[in-house]
């Protein structure tokens, strides 16, 4: 069964090709996937690897936490599940109504 892994502290040059590369010595990888900007496009420092077994998830855990990729020292453990994001994106501020006028 396939198992998912974080991977953080990635240099922003870091290909996806250079992670699949190197988790490749260690068992056969399903996906990789490195996090941008929505807005700019730029990479983030993390992303997901996609290991084929449980086996190649925790032997890329045990030799690559720590490893030094593109001059940085890698963090590597299982993701967590995404969680749910509630929806709207605005909030967070008092409420501004009538109730509220004199305040402000």
């Amino acid at each position: 069964m396939a198992k998912k892994l974080y991977v953080g502290n990635l240099s922003y040059g870091t290909t996806q090709e250079a992670v699949r590369t190197l988790f490749e010595q260690v068992g056969e990888v399903a996906e990789v996937n490195l996090i941008t900007d929505r807005d700019s496009g730029r990479p983030k420092g993390f992303g997901f690897v996609e290991m084929a077994t449980e086996e190649g998830a925790q032997e890329a855990i045990r030799r690559f936490n720590g490893f030094s990729l593109d001059n940085r020292p890698l963090t590597v453990n299982e993701a967590r599940p995404r969680e749910e994001r509630s929806g709207g994106g605005f909030g967070g501020g008092p409420r501004r109504d009538n109730r509220n006028r004199d305040r402000y």
